[in-house]
């Protein structure tokens, strides 16, 4: 009869693996120069054995409480739930529990967040500010593990985890001329002189449209306004009633793209026959979408993991990361997701 979970022992995954305690140990805690098959034949008999790391008397071993806070923007906006949804994935993965906070764009409480405000009740923080900027880039010297995400600051004297903003947009805009579309609106744009998503987006889509031969026309530029559906169809609405035509609609977000879509199809206006349209952060909803809505996939799994993993290095939960590791700014892979709304 098998053992039940709970009573399960590190010893008995080292037995039944033929390898030593100290080697099953450096697998659970994510020790990194092990050897591929040792490493799967001790996770094999995890597997098997129903092994469960006692996660709450771990970390009163080390002093730690086991969890980990990150900290968006608000969840309202369908990236950053998903994202969420990944870094908790993660985390689990990890023995992390994660604690969940919106900022709501206030600054103070970004600025809260650095200040630890409230005593610092977990172990590490994922952070996503949006006005801490780059003029506050020597706040983010904290005395805890730190891990910064997204656009607003860059060369911080932290971890940063970020995706690749001007690439995916001009990538947008290429799909569009290699479609042959010629007045390519762009909707998203943020005139604030601070560095953003939207700033780096609006960055990309332009250098493409120069690259195309094709002049910026501000007749099809439109913004400011959250990122959100009700932007979206609300700002694709100026741009048509003041009697712009495009043939493309470029989206620096896929809430705006689906409101902007949506809009369109109300107004009697076929897409993508009429008029093609293209989000950014490939959502869940832009697969179910009608027509799909084709998007730039940022990364966002490959974010949350190496997010984590860099934050649990901090916390020194791996083995062998040394502490005076220089910080490291990495960018995420994307790719395109052409779906039906450009005509794939």
């Amino acid at each position: 009869m098998a053992r039940a979970r709970e009573s399960v022992t590190m010893n008995d995954v080292a037995r039944a693996a033929g390898v030593s305690l100290k080697t099953v140990s450096n697998v659970v805690n994510g020790y990194r120069y092990l050897r591929p098959e040792t490493k799967a034949r001790v996770e094999a008999a995890i597997e098997s054995l129903g092994y469960r790391v006692n996660v709450t008397a771990r970390n009163l071993r080390q002093g730690r409480t086991g969890l980990i806070k990150l900290v968006v923007p608000e969840l309202r906006i369908p990236y950053f739930a998903e994202l969420a949804d990944s870094v908790v994935e993660v985390a689990d993965r990890r023995g992390l529990v994660v604690l969940l906070e919106q900022h709501r764009y206030d600054r103070e409480r970004e600025l809260a967040v650095l200040r630890a405000d409230g005593g610092q009740q977990v172990d590490g923080v994922l952070f996503s500010p949006v006005y801490v900027g780059q003029d506050d880039v020597e706040r983010f010297d904290v005395d805890f593990p730190l891990v910064l995400l997204g656009e607003s600051v860059f060369g911080a004297p932290c971890d940063h985890v970020s995706m690749r903003n001007v690439e995916g947009a001009r990538a947008q805009v290429e799909h569009m001329v290699a479609l042959g579309r010629r007045r390519i609106a762009l909707i998203g744009l943020n005139e604030s002189p601070r560095v953003s998503s939207a700033t780096l987006r609006y960055k990309g889509a332009t250098a493409a449209l120069a690259d195309a031969g094709m002049p910026v026309d501000p007749d099809l530029v439109e913004g400011p306004g959250p990122w959100l559906r009700p932007t979206g169809a609300r700002l694709m609405d100026r741009i048509l009633d003041r009697g712009a035509r495009p043939d493309a609609v470029v989206c620096f977000n896929d809430a705006l793209a689906l409101g902007a879509m949506h809009q369109l199809i109300k107004r009697g206006v076929k897409v993508p026959d009429d008029i093609a349209v293209i989000g950014f952060d490939n959502v869940e909803d832009a697969e179910y979408a009608q027509p799909t809505l084709s998007s730039i996939d940022p990364g966002r799994d490959q974010i949350a993991t190496l997010a984590v993993d860099m934050l649990c290095e901090r916390m020194g939960l791996v083995a062998g990361f040394a502490p005076e590791t220089a910080v490291r700014e990495i960018f995420a892979d994307f790719r395109l997701m052409a779906r039906e709304s450009t005509g794939a």
